[in-house]
């Protein structure tokens, strides 16, 4: 990473960050994440929409180590942030969380942390495994709830595909999940949580309909979040991402297990669905401005 020239305010904010983690006996990792978030909170640009700022920060993290399972890393549930590595979610959550603070003018490290919490438990708040939502569905409809995001889901075309939501996969395979082996009886409990989220209906659209249109660069936006819909059995989403638009089409900014790091994925959507026969098409969510 290119050492940047700092202003002297500036300088002085990162030597007081540094005192601060060193008080504190943060860790390693906690002191670089602190500094990491209050830098590019305060780089951001002033008076910019949801849109403009999901894409500002989700790029200052291009290039970072694409790393599954970045949460699974305590034995009891706690509020994980991690901008050193990232997978798809955890790339959406830490730049929603960011746009958030941004746009409410918050510049601190503790703000971002409310932020994140809100966004990846339900309701908001941290209690076990079970609280942190798992399912993207969940996710957002947990989040439309709280008045965060939209889910767009007309006109029609190009949202002409309907995903009849059947969750199951988690308590289908429990010893896939650490959490869910050494507590089973957080199994039931995540079982109601697919219950109530099966059965419920949502449009999307389908991967016939992801082209260089007229009719869907008006409906998707740059900054959009996309969240690629799964025929695997038992799941929801297969990935998501966020909306950039190229002169040959939309393409998607997102941790790619692929590439290995966060990229801006350079062949357009389209051509990436077609190469994957369990991906149907995608899910729009959009900030609340």
């Amino acid at each position: 990473m290119t050492r940047r020239i700092m202003t002297n305010h500036q300088g002085k904010r990162w030597i007081s960050l540094l005192l601060t983690c060193w008080l504190f006996a943060l860790p390693l990792s906690a002191q670089s994440d602190s500094i990491r978030i209050e830098q590019w909170l305060a780089d951001a640009p002033k008076g910019a929409t949801s849109a403009d700022l999901n894409l500002f920060f989700a790029r200052k993290m291009l290039g970072l180590p694409y790393v599954a399972h970045t949460l699974e890393v305590n034995k009891d549930e706690r509020l994980v942030v991690n901008t050193r590595e990232l997978d798809c979610t955890t790339l959406v959550e830490t730049t929603v969380a960011l746009t958030l603070c941004a746009r409410q003018g918050q510049n601190r490290f503790a703000h971002f942390k409310k932020q994140l919490q809100q966004l990846r438990y339900r309701g908001g708040k941290t209690g076990d495994y079970t609280t942190r939502i798992h399912y993207f569905t969940d996710w957002i409809v947990d989040n439309s709830n709280k008045g965060l995001i939209i889910e767009l889901q007309s006109p029609n075309p190009p949202f002409k595909g309907r995903q009849h939501i059947h969750l199951g996969y988690m308590t289908s395979h429990p010893n896939s999940y650490d959490a869910l082996k050494r507590h089973p009886e957080f199994i039931p409990v995540i079982r109601r949580q697919e219950l109530a989220l099966n059965g419920k209906t949502f449009r999307y659209i389908p991967k016939s309909e992801v082209r260089n249109t007229k009719v869907l660069r008006q409906t998707v936006s740059d900054g959009d979040i996309i969240a690629i819909t799964s025929r695997k059995k038992g799941l929801d989403i297969a990935h998501l991402g966020f909306a950039v638009w190229h002169h040959d089409g939309l393409h998607l900014l997102n941790a790619s297990q692929l590439h290995k790091k966060v990229v801006e994925e350079p062949m357009t959507l389209e051509r990436y669905l077609s190469q994957h026969p369990t991906h149907t098409g995608i899910r729009i969510l959009r900030l609340k401005h």
